[in-house]
């Protein structure tokens, strides 16, 4: 077979699918097809519905450019009106019938003979597709913790990232790990409900004031009424966006602003709790920026009540009863909430799937071999026509809908060209890509996950050879390079 099924398939539904797809109509490619492996579009915003789900940066900053929504509830909209969003565009651009839900991809191959790639899905199906992107996000598999006994748990077990609603915590006696961005947010929304709620803490997480507030109607509907009113609005978001995280992460020089926020953070931390000894436990021994920080207004003085435990001992064991600590005690619980996170850089996920390129070479062994590398971002030399949404080095700690506006760009102008010449093959250039990667790696030395005291901060920025892929830049650079990176840097070719 020469000819494709699809000119594009794009792999995954979350808003990186769904920009990539609406870049691809407005760029003239009206044949491609999005495979998500869910029931729904929306990608975390469809899967993530724990109490107290929202965005982590303003709302006005967490839209797309072209589409800004007027009519978020509140600063830091909840996680509903994502998932609506994401609705509204499917529908609005036009793109919900060539969605395919239900339909995992376990598999991609690519052809040399013929230029195409071959994708395998969870039914047994065979797709065809002369490109590939892939828009399938870092947060999207729940990991579980590694806990002997956990599956011996009698009692009710759920992951944040796969809440069950079904289950009433009123009156129970509740136990949850992990103290990240999730647990942050759901913590003080089941702590009242609850009998007794016990937080299990291997890592504590810096936390700020959130400027956050309900956004009146009126001004709402002022909105709405007058679009010119929202550029400013949403500039002035970016702008804290790029000083609270950009800045602040990539910039020793600017170092002066991570430990400002660790003040601010300290003097709040002291503020809201009143145990002097659950104080010292919830106080971070890292540096600001090591992990993601996050905000909150409710999270901290949660710990003042007499139904919530702070227990910072290890886990050694799960028992039928409930959780087993190093100092003997057996916390019993009725049911026991897994905030851990999700796999980021472990084995089946970086990839979420087989990527087979030129000459058999395998992406995931690649990367392990030559380290999570990616030019731009998007494309790995040896797999031709498969581009990529958060490749490596390719998210700078913006806003995502940024990231992807900034990568459909760069895919949009590789398709462009290869229409123009008629060309069958995209690949980076080898020598291109290691010019970017060293650029990134020479950078990497003034970020703040090198200069402040990260060693124990358990965070999933650093992948397994010690690196961090993020991109040492501002958004301004990025947006600049997406537009202006040289089509030379690839090869176009046509099979024959």
């Amino acid at each position: 077979m020469t000819v494709p099924q699809h000119e594009v398939i794009i792999v995954g539904g979350g808003f990186s699918g769904i920009g990539a797809a609406i870049k691809l109509d407005r760029t003239g490619i009206s044949d491609y097809l999005l495979v998500e492996q869910g029931d729904g579009i929306g990608g975390a915003w469809h899967f993530n519905t724990y109490p107290g789900v929202a965005v982590d940066i303003p709302s006005l900053s967490y839209s797309f450019s072209f589409e800004r929504n007027p009519d978020w509830s509140r600063v830091f909209a909840p996680g509903a009106e994502l998932k609506a969003y994401a609705e509204h565009c499917v529908d609005k651009y036009g793109i919900r019938g060539r969605i395919r839900l239900n339909t995992g991809i376990t598999g991609a191959r690519f052809d040399e003979q013929t230029d195409l790639w071959h994708l395998s899905t969870s039914s047994g199906e065979t797709l065809t597709a002369r490109h590939v992107i892939g828009a399938t996000g870092v947060l999207t598999q729940p990991k579980l913790p590694e806990i002997p006994g956990i599956a011996s748990f009698g009692g009710v077990t759920m992951h944040t990232a796969r809440w069950d609603h079904g289950v009433d915590l009123r009156g129970k006696r509740v136990a949850i790990i992990g103290t990240g961005a999730s647990a942050l947010q759901v913590i003080p929304e089941i702590a009242p409900s609850v009998a007794h709620l016990t937080v299990f803490q291997r890592t504590p997480i810096w936390v700020i004031p959130k400027p956050d507030a309900e956004i009146p109607a009126g001004v709402r509907q002022v909105m709405a009424r007058l679009p010119a009113l929202q550029l400013p609005a949403r500039l002035l978001s970016q702008a804290i966006v790029e000083v609270g995280f950009v800045l602040t992460a990539h910039y020793h020089n600017a170092l002066h602003l991570a430990k400002g926020y660790e003040k601010l953070a300290l003097d709040f931390l002291r503020r809201e709790v009143s145990d002097p000894v659950t104080c010292d436990k919830l106080t971070p021994k890292y540096g600001f920026g090591c992990k993601r920080p996050s905000t909150s207004n409710t999270y901290l003085k949660t710990f003042n009540r007499d139904n919530v435990a702070l227990v910072t001992e290890a886990i050694t064991e799960v028992t039928a009863e409930g959780v087993r600590t190093r100092d003997g005690v057996l916390h019993e619980v009725d049911v026991l909430i897994c905030a851990t996170g999700f796999k980021v850089f472990e084995s089946g996920n970086m990839p979420p799937f087989e990527v087979t390129g030129l000459g058999g070479r395998d992406l995931e062994g690649w990367w392990d071999d030559h380290r999570y590398q990616a030019y731009e971002g998007v494309s790995m030399p040896g797999f031709p026509n498969f581009f990529l949404i958060l490749g490596p080095n390719g998210y700078n700690g913006a806003s995502y809908f940024q990231l992807i506006e900034q990568q459909t760009r760069h895919i949009a102008r590789c398709l462009t060209q290869a229409r123009k010449q008629r060309a069958t093959r995209i690949e980076v250039r080898q020598e291109a890509n290691d010019r970017f990667f060293n650029d990134m790696k020479a950078r990497s030395g003034r970020q703040v996950f090198f200069n402040n005291s990260c060693g124990s901060a358990n965070s999933y920025y650093f992948d397994k050879h010690g690196d961090v892929p993020f991109r040492p830049a501002t958004s301004l650079e990025a947006h600049w390079r997406s537009m202006r990176f040289p089509l030379s840097d690839y090869r176009f070719s046509s099979v024959g």
